[in-house]
C-alpha cells in the first residue's frame, strides 16, 4: 500500500532526527504526482491530487555531472494536456543532513506533441528563496516522499510502477 499521512509524518519526525540517508541515487528517475496533502492536514488533497493526475504531473530527476554520487541533478517539472505539455527545468542540489533538494528552474518549455512553442529563459531567484524539497522517504522502485518549501506534503510513484496494491510501507 502506499503510505499514510500519519505514517509519512511519523518517518519526518525521525527524519528530522537522523537525516533520511537518501543520495542522488534514490532519486533519478521519472516520478508521477499521486498524493498531496496540504500543510497540517490528514487527508489528502483529492481534488488538487486528482486534478494533477489528470495533468500527468511529472517530476523527472537525473544525475548531473560526475555521476548520481556527485550531488548535482538536472529537474524537469511538467503537466500536459493531450499533446500540450508545460515544463520547467533546472538544476538542484542535495544539502545536508536530512537532505534538501534545492533546485531552481533556469527555463520554461511550452511543447506540442514533442516540438518547442515557446521556449523562455527564467531569472536565478534569490538565494535565500529558493524552492525546495524536504526529503523524507522512499521506496525503491516505488514512491518518493518530500515536503516543499510551502509546507505542503507530496508522494510520487516511480513511473513503471504498476499501482497502489504492490507499493508496499517500508517499515525501517
Amino acid at each position: 500500500m502506499i503510505p499514510d499521512a500519519p505514517w509519512l509524518l511519523e518517518r519526518e519526525r525521525r527524519c528530522r532526527r537522523e537525516g533520511s540517508g537518501l543520495t542522488t541515487a534514490d532519486l533519478v528517475g521519472c516520478w508521477r504526482l499521486e498524493r498531496i496533502w496540504n500543510k497540517g492536514s490528514l487527508e489528502p488533497a483529492s481534488v488538487a491530487a486528482g486534478l494533477l493526475r489528470g495533468l500527468a504531473a511529472r517530476l523527472r530527476l537525473s544525475a548531473d555531472g560526475a555521476g548520481p554520487e556527485a550531488g548535482d541533478l538536472r529537474l524537469a517539472n511538467s503537466v500536459r494536456l493531450g499533446a500540450l505539455e508545460l515544463r520547467f527545468e533546472g538544476v538542484g542540489r542535495l544539502e545536508g543532513r536530512r537532505p534538501l533538494l534545492v533546485f531552481s528552474f533556469e527555463r520554461l518549455l511550452l511543447l506540442l506533441g514533442g516540438r518547442v512553442l515557446i521556449e523562455r529563459t527564467l531569472p536565478q531567484p534569490d538565494p535565500l528563496r529558493r524552492p525546495f524539497f524536504a526529503l523524507i522517504a522512499a521506496e525503491r522502485p516505488h514512491w518518493l516522499a518530500a515536503r516543499g518549501r510551502g509546507g505542503g506534503l507530496a508522494l510520487w510513484l516511480l513511473e513503471g510502477t504498476t499501482g497502489e496494491n504492490e507499493v508496499r510501507v517500508n517499515e525501517n
